[in-house]
């Protein structure tokens, strides 16, 4: 049987080790996929017949740790407490580690430029080793030791780089001293630059998981924004608090305004506004009252609520939502495949090019020295006067430490992370991230009608009276006896009815002939409501409406004519859609000549009418075979099989009632604009990445040759890599201030 493991990883620290976890469990029978993300530090893997042990071993013979991710809480709370831990250790090993790396600079400063010579060189070659090696073997121990282990488990990561670059710069220093003893030849020391290089290392992993952490914030902020408590009520009226993991299905508790409602459930006493802006998005305050449903960590702004648990933990919307932007979190946008598949051979070629690097210049120094003598006047630092032996190494060192895959890893992940969660803010909730790369490359965009364009509740708007009776009367009769039908239409009836606060009356006898109408008795009189036929009256015609016939005492009284009124918004966003060049479609299953009017009214030049829940999928695919890439816009429930062939399936649903296996992008806003800030977002993230990518290579493509022709100081090197992994994380942080109604 099919199943989905989460794994939460520990010890990786960069692309190369996301990959070889990645690598690892691919490796293993059974698993069909497995996506490993960096930044959440977590794998999702996907196959037959495959346990987590199994899973769980195969990461640790790859030199990292893993456990199972329970599924019974979404939020997971100990994966905060982790992220803080790692935090911490990370700056206690920044602070440990230029706690020697200053005083090296200061050592530096008696031979930096002021011809200040020690008393004996051999003191300063010796301090110089002593500082360096305590940076490296007490801050830097860890990197080492993940060096080390990667290095046994055929899967070198970026610490192998810095480890190499680091320890081939301190045995310089470990045989110049040697070479005071006269046991082997003198050479130049870069003793201190390895010390410096592994501060500059811990200081950027220090810097990017404080901006990781940032990135999560939305995950974060959704995982501690529930209420911790929930007031109950027993069955005698009496209150008692509880923590809100320990709410059952059905118990009823109290909230009362300022409060956050603790759960999702349904009001079965009281009326309030109550702020769904963390569902929704949209900051005005809902009216809710008995039988409305509510959801957890909304707030109640006015008024007393009672309300019966409906869900609990991993069931509720907030859960839900959590579990949605992790997922879009842990997908592979198309694009990352490419970057992929460099980052897993990146660190190999690395090491075999720095190799080449050193013994290139020990075999054609003269030749190296003239190709590099032709831009050494632009780089100040740069010293081709060393011997053969001195300037290989510093070349060697400089290419290990430049070329690090980790900006080019983190690319991808950090700007969807960051956008996923821009969206959850906003009412947007991207299932799968690869649906961020598709939305840009959308060319149609196919519209439902029902509960998409237009509100999906039939509202009463003319009675048409063919008695000499009033509309009171009328609508008493008719909403007495709808009161007890479930159809949309017989709802619209009694709603016009409470909305005139008109008493209503019990009815008696009451038949219901399905896909006809109702026939009752009320207030002693015969009342049918239904079809012409059904009623017996003749049958009429109505421009856009939908007529409902009633008669009483078998003589026609009225005809209630019902609309499906158009979102005030639908229009506007027709009109952006086409401004933004997209072809737009209209599809729905009622009348050609409803169809025809509302793309009248909306400006839609294309419609398909009379069309079945199942041929909106035929006609998707229809537009795709003719070369359209479809985004399909539906309520994800009967437009299902239609969101599911699209390219882009755009799940329009209410906070409560949410289909959230539907489509690859939900919205859970209020209105229409919601298409449209999903448009600009993906826009938004899809440029980020590109842009990621861009200087994630181009910062390698002019580097690496730099280091190779030993233009390029280690120090300058490292401080380089650094930046350019801050930059990709901190270009993809600007994401949380883009405005998505523009």
């Amino acid at each position: 049987m099919k199943k989905t493991i989460e794994l939460k990883i520990g010890g990786m620290h960069c692309a190369g080790c996301s990959s070889s976890v990645e690598n690892a469990l691919l490796r293993i029978e059974n698993v069909e996929s497995a996506v490993v993300s960096l930044t959440l530090e977590k794998a999702t893997v996907i196959g037959e017949n495959i346990s987590s042990e199994h899973l769980i071993n195969a990461i640790n013979d790859s030199g990292f740790k893993a456990k199972e991710i329970s599924t019974e809480s979404v939020v997971a709370t100990e994966e905060l407490t982790e992220q803080e831990i790692q935090f911490k250790s990370a700056r206690k090993k920044v602070i440990a580690g230029w706690l020697f790396t200053i005083p090296i600079m200061i050592w530096m400063i008696p031979e930096m430029g002021f011809h200040i010579m020690w008393p004996s060189p051999f003191i300063f070659h010796l301090g110089m080793v002593v500082l360096s090696g305590l940076v490296m073997f007490t801050a830097g121990l860890d990197t080492l030791r993940s060096a080390v282990k990667s290095a046994i488990h055929r899967s070198p990561n970026m610490d192998v780089l810095i480890a190499l670059g680091s320890l081939a710069a301190w045995m310089t220093g470990i045989v110049k001293l040697l070479a005071f003893s006269g046991l082997v030849p003198s050479m130049p020391s870069f003793a201190g630059i390895a010390g410096m290089i592994v501060a500059f290392h811990l200081s950027g992993r220090y810097i990017e998981s404080k901006a990781r952490g940032q990135s999560s914030a939305a995950i974060r902020k959704l995982m501690t924004i529930g209420a911790k408590k929930a007031i109950v009520l027993d069955s005698t009226g009496n209150e008692y608090e509880i923590d809100v993991q320990d709410l059952k299905p059905g118990e009823v508790f109290i909230v009362r305004a300022g409060e956050k409602i603790p759960t999702d459930g349904k009001i079965i006493n009281g009326r309030a506004s109550v702020d769904e802006s963390i569902v929704t998005g949209e900051p005005m305050p809902v009216q809710k009252e008995i039988g409305d449903s509510v959801v957890g960590a909304t707030i109640n702004l006015d008024g007393t609520l009672e309300i019966q648990t409906t869900k609990i933990g991993k069931e509720t919307f907030l859960a839900q939502v959590i579990k949605l932007v992790e997922s879009a979190q842990t997908t592979k946008v198309p694009i990352q495949v490419f970057a992929d598949r460099i980052t897993a051979i990146f660190v190999p070629i690395v090491l075999i090019l720095a190799l080449t690097t050193f013994v290139t210049w020990l075999v054609f120094y003269d030749q190296m020295v003239i190709i590099a003598g032709i831009f050494v006047n632009w780089f100040p630092w740069a010293n081709l006067s060393m011997s053969p032996v001195a300037i290989a190494f510093y070349a060697g060192i400089a290419v290990l430490v430049i070329a690090c895959p980790c900006a080019l890893g983190l690319a991808t992940p950090t700007a969807l992370m960051v956008g996923s969660g821009k969206g959850a803010e906003n009412g947007i909730l991207i299932r799968d991230g690869a649906a961020i790369q598709r939305m840009n490359e959308v060319t149609t965009v196919v519209l439902d009608k029902t509960g998409t364009l237009t509100k999906g509740e039939p509202k009463v708007s003319n009675i048409l009276i063919e008695k000499n009776i009033s509309e009171e009367e009328i609508l008493k009769l008719a909403a007495s006896l709808e009161i007890e039908s479930t159809h949309p239409l017989a709802k619209a009836i009694v709603k016009k009815a409470n909305k005139k606060k008109i008493e209503l009356i019990k009815a008696e006898d009451i038949h219901v002939a399905p896909g006809k109408g109702n026939v009752g008795v009320v207030d002693g009189k015969a009342i049918k409501i239904g079809t012409a036929d059904f009623v017996g009256a003749e049958s009429q015609e109505f421009e856009e409406r939908t007529p409902v016939y009633m008669s009483i005492d078998n003589h026609p009284a009225a005809i209630f004519l019902l609309t499906d009124e158009i979102k005030t918004e639908a229009k506007k966003i027709v009109s952006e859609l086409k401004r933004k060049g997209k072809r737009v479609l209209l599809v729905t299953g009622d009348r050609e000549r409803t169809a025809k009017a509302l793309s009248d009214i909306l400006q839609i030049e294309e419609y398909r009418a009379e069309v079945l829940p199942g041929e909106k999928a035929s006609i998707v695919k229809e537009l795709q075979n003719s070369g359209d890439v479809v985004a399909m816009v539906g309520d994800g429930i009967n437009d299902a099989p239609a969101l599911a062939q699209a390219d882009v399936g755009i799940a329009l649903s209410t906070g409560t009632d949410i289909a959230m296996e539907t489509g690859e992008i939900v919205l859970t806003g209020i209105d229409l604009y919601g298409i449209i800030k999903a448009f600009n977002l993906s826009k938004a993230v899809f440029k980020k990445i590109k842009q990621n990518l861009f200087w994630a290579f181009i910062y390698n493509l002019i580097a690496i040759p730099m280091a190779v022709l030993a233009l390029l100081h280690p120090i300058i090197a490292e401080l380089a890599m650094v930046f350019s992994s801050i930059n990709v994380v901190g270009n993809s942080n600007r994401l949380r201030g883009i405005k998505l109604n523009n």
